[in-house]
């Protein structure tokens, strides 16, 4: 046989070989490590439209019992429609997903949403309301990455360090049939804000979402790509959430999701 045949097939079986542990490495998604152990907290948020109107007050509660944290953050609207996602993870040494169920229903959401994601069984289900008025359920197999982050963006967030590169996790989103998308999250450095008129630091990230594929190089050119989340945190012995800048869904409108304080009558009232 032909000695050049022979190194030429040498060198392309070598290249198959490089090409498939590149794309096996690729399709491996590290967890984010857990820097911080989670504990029990109840938060108050508000959601804002873009003319700066509240629409709608949330809680944020977590829960911890030994390494499963269960968070569930709600907001109600004021024309009754709701926003619920309750998710569940570890705390090990990494954060992992272990599910999701985000609830979106109500006259604030033309396409009202029911997702349940089960990592373990790769399983999501989304029920929707077709246009006829009935519930359709789609029930899908994904293979999950050991990165899946849905609901779990503002605790990621919380472990990165300043000086952590640009971050990549991967979510199940509904379209209405469930897919993966990628979140390429950057630090854009810090902005100023303020606690009771007191200065302080916020870290702002910057999130991207890949859609990859055929849609991710489409959706640029009809106008259909998805807007970059803005996230920002302070910092200090406990980082904590403080500022979300993005939409609630699909094509909908820039919302601001901020953390909210509890009020109280003027003393007047009060002592009525």
């Amino acid at each position: 046989m032909n000695t050049l045949f022979l190194k030429q097939l040498r060198i392309q079986f070598v290249f198959f070989l490089l090409l498939a542990w590149m794309l096996q490495t690729a399709a491996q998604a590290d967890p984010v490590p857990a820097r911080t152990v989670a504990g029990t907290i109840h938060g108050f948020l508000e959601l804002r439209s873009e003319d700066g109107q509240v629409v709608a007050s949330g809680d944020s509660v977590q829960t911890v019992r030994g390494n499963r944290v269960t968070s569930r953050t709600i907001f109600r609207f004021k024309d009754g429609s709701t926003d619920d996602e309750t998710t569940v993870s570890t705390q090990r040494h990494t954060i992992q997903l272990i599910s999701d169920h985000h609830i979106q229903k109500g006259p604030s959401f033309p396409h009202p949403m029911d997702m349940m994601v089960d990592v373990q069984t790769g399983q999501v289900t989304v029920r929707t309301t077709g246009k006829d008025g009935k519930e359709e359920v789609k029930t899908d197999h994904l293979d999950v990455p050991a990165d899946l982050s849905n609901g779990l963006v503002p605790v990621v967030l919380q472990n990165l360090t300043s000086t952590s590169p640009v971050t990549t996790l991967t979510m199940v989103v509904a379209t209405p049939k469930p897919r993966l998308v990628k979140l390429l999250i950057s630090n854009v450095g810090d902005d100023k804000c303020f606690v009771a008129g007191a200065s302080r630091k916020a870290i702002h990230y910057d999130i991207k979402i890949d859609l990859g594929g055929v849609a991710g190089v489409v959706a640029p050119i009809i106008g259909k790509a998805p807007p970059n989340i803005q996230i920002w945190t302070i910092g200090g012995e406990a980082t904590t959430f403080a500022r979300e800048v993005g939409p609630l869904y699909a094509e909908g409108p820039l919302m601001t999701i901020q953390l909210a304080s509890p009020t109280w009558p003027d003393a007047a009232k009060s002592a009525r």
